[in-house]
C-alpha cells in the first residue's frame, strides 16, 4: 500500500545543512508537477551508508528521486560528473551538498576516486544515489537496460548495502528525449524501495571481474522486479544490450 506519511528524519536531513534552502525551494516547485507516493520507505536505512539505485527513463526523474529521499528522511546526494565540480557557483553547491563526483573512465585515478567516495560516505554515515545504468534506458518500453558495474564498485569499496529503487510515472512530465510538460499538474509519480543489498555476501568482490557483473545483473533484476510491480505487468525476459542494437551508450556516469 502507498503510503504518504513516512517516518521520523534522521540526523543527516534535520540538521542545519545547505540542504535546506535548496529543500525550501525545491520541495515545493516538484510537489507542484508530481504526486509522489511511496510504498517500503522503512526499507532505505534511516542511519549510516548506502548506495541507492533507481531505474533512470527521463531526464527528470531524479527531481522525483531526490524529493522521494528527501521525504524518507534522508538527504539526497547523486554522483556528478568530476568536471562540473569546476564550474563556479554549481561546484560549490554540489561540494556544500556532499554530492560525490565520479570520473568517466575506468583507470586507476578513477578505481581510487570510488575508493575515497566509499569512505567518505562510510565516515560521514551519508548515502549516495547512484543511476546502475548510467544513462537514460534505451529499453524500447522504458523498462530497465544492461547495467554498468559503478554502483556494485562502490557498494563493495565501503562495504555498505546497495538499495533497490523503481519508479513509474515521471514520463507523463518529461517522456525520455521529449518536451516538459508543466500541464496537467500534479502527476502521479509511485516509488517503490526493495530490500537492501549485501553484495558481498552475495560472493561479489572487487578483485573479480565477473562477479561485478554478476553483482549488477541482480541489482538490475531487482530493480525491474519492483518496477513490474508498479506497472503491474512483467519485465522482459532479458535485459536490453544497447550494442546489440547498434545504439551508443553516451551521457553515462558509471564505467
Amino acid at each position: 500500500m502507498m503510503a504518504r506519511s513516512l517516518r521520523r528524519a534522521s540526523p543527516e536531513k534535520s540538521r542545519p545543512s545547505a540542504f535546506w534552502p535548496l529543500a525550501a525551494v525545491a520541495v515545493p516547485l516538484i510537489s507542484v508537477l508530481m504526486k509522489i507516493e511511496i510504498e517500503g520507505a522503512e526499507k532505505l536505512p534511516r542511519d549510516g551508508a548506502y548506495v541507492l539505485a533507481p531505474n533512470h527513463y527521463s531526464e527528470v526523474d531524479p527531481l522525483a528521486v531526490a524529493l522521494a529521499v528527501w521525504r524518507m528522511g534522508r538527504a539526497p546526494r547523486f554522483m556528478a560528473k568530476e568536471s562540473l565540480f569546476r564550474v563556479p557557483v554549481l561546484g560549490w553547491i554540489l561540494r556544500s551538498t556532499g554530492m560525490v563526483p565520479v570520473a568517466r573512465s575506468s583507470s586507476a585515478s578513477a578505481a581510487r576516486q570510488t575508493l575515497e567516495a566509499a569512505e567518505t560516505l562510510v565516515r560521514h554515515g551519508r548515502g549516495v544515489i547512484v543511476y546502475p545504468e548510467g544513462t537514460l534506458t534505451r529499453e524500447p518500453d522504458l523498462w530497465p537496460m544492461r547495467g554498468k558495474t559503478g554502483a556494485a564498485r562502490l557498494a563493495l569499496a565501503g562495504g555498505i548495502p546497495v538499495v533497490p529503487m523503481a519508479h513509474w510515472g515521471v514520463q507523463q512530465v518529461m517522456p525520455r528525449y521529449g518536451k516538459f510538460r508543466v500541464w496537467p499538474l500534479r502527476r502521479r509519480v509511485q516509488v517503490i524501495v526493495g530490500d537492501p543489498i549485501d553484495l558481498a555476501a552475495r560472493g561479489a568482490t572487487l578483485a573479480q571481474p565477473g562477479t561485478l557483473i554478476a553483482a549488477t545483473d541482480d541489482v538490475m533484476g531487482e530493480i525491474s522486479a519492483l518496477l513490474s510491480q508498479l506497472r503491474g505487468e512483467p519485465a522482459p525476459p532479458a535485459r536490453w544490450d544497447p550494442s546489440q542494437h547498434g545504439q551508443k551508450e553516451t551521457g553515462r556516469l558509471d564505467p
